[in-house]
């Protein structure tokens, strides 16, 4: 899909002046921050010889290639050639829309006149006053719809994740609400009567968790997990709490998936403590923990990735727990569907 808004990497990691290259969707693009603070994304490659812009010089609102000179202004358009004075019509590269929003910076892979910034997902960044987040990216030999699966589908925590979140296997018989969203999929979910929350901090008391979580397009999971006192599921008669009265812990995680390559991906994520509930010290833990999990999906997902291309007819056989999976894909190959009869 590529009528959709795609991260490209933390806001943090673009340096002032200097050039930041990614690929997305097999393209490869060079961010900059401008002087004047615009982020300004471009095609990777200069037009005369392929020089990779992302080598190059910023300089005020342009880029300069550093090959042979040519300089680039934030629409993609050459404005100098050393050495002439007339400037080619052809003379261009591509450019996208580009935004920093949530501690990310977003392009858009489509059609420049619908990319509208509503269509951000509302994710939670690190400068939000309520949430104090880690943040971290990891880089997957694997294709991103096998990770999207991976995030759609819960039911693998008992397993792979025995040893980070420590779920009990139990969570994958008790599939959570599903409920189709007009840009993703929602899931919720009560665990009742844990003597930790998933966050790993042991109140030392039974307590029932709230968790929910987003599913957007084109790979962003947004999700808020509180913990109450034993017997809240029962009292919301299994319903959405409240959640400004979660009084033993509440925390959020921002995650996003940016295919690079048919057989890779980046994967970014945040993780920490309402304010409230925790300071540095359990936002740490929690980082610890998350770095730990993401690490057996990466295993387990890379794995995965290698018997799919060893196999010459691969097929999926769905199960019950496969039904956000399912619900999510065909929501994307809606969009594609759409975006291919429009062109």
């Amino acid at each position: 899909m590529r009528n959709a808004w795609y991260v490209a990497g933390w806001s943090v990691d673009l340096e002032d002046s200097k050039p930041f290259h990614i690929d997305i969707l097999e393209e490869p693009i060079v961010l900059y921050r401008s002087d004047s603070g615009r982020l300004v994304a471009l095609e990777d490659r200069c037009v005369h010889r392929h020089a990779a812009l992302s080598l190059g010089r910023c300089e005020g609102e342009n880029l300069r290639c550093m090959y042979h000179g040519i300089k680039f202004a934030p629409d993609g358009k050459a404005i100098e050639i050393p050495g002439q004075d007339m400037i080619p019509g052809k003379a261009k590269v591509k450019s996208y829309p580009a935004i920093e929003k949530h501690s990310w910076m977003w392009v858009w892979m489509g059609d420049p006149k619908k990319a509208d910034e509503e269509l951000i997902p509302p994710a939670v960044g690190m400068d939000h006053p309520d949430f104090l987040l880690g943040h971290g990216t990891l880089n997957y030999e694997a294709e991103a719809r096998l990770i999207n699966d991976n995030l759609l589908d819960f039911s693998h925590l008992p397993y792979i994740h025995k040893e980070s979140f420590g779920s009990s296997e139990e969570f994958a018989q008790k599939p959570p609400l599903i409920t189709p969203l007009e840009r993703g999929v929602r899931f919720s979910r009560w665990q009742t009567n844990l003597t930790g929350a998933p966050d790993g901090n042991d109140t030392g008391e039974m307590i029932d968790v709230w968790s929910t979580y987003d599913y957007l397009i084109p790979g962003i999971l947004l999700m808020e997990s509180a913990g109450f006192p034993a017997g809240t599921t029962e009292a919301f008669n299994h319903d959405c709490p409240d959640m400004d009265k979660s009084i033993c812990n509440r925390n959020f995680t921002s995650q996003a998936v940016t295919p690079t390559t048919k057989k890779g991906t980046r994967y970014f994520f945040n993780w920490g403590p309402y304010r409230k509930h925790g300071g540095a010290e359990m936002r740490d833990a929690m980082m610890g923990i998350g770095e730990m999990a993401f690490g057996e999906d990466k295993r387990m997902i890379e794995a995965q990735q290698k018997i799919i291309d060893s196999t010459e007819k691969p097929v999926v056989m769905a199960i019950t727990n496969d039904r956000g999976v399912v619900m999510y894909n065909r929501l994307i190959n809606k969009f594609i569907d759409q975006e291919q009869s429009e062109t």
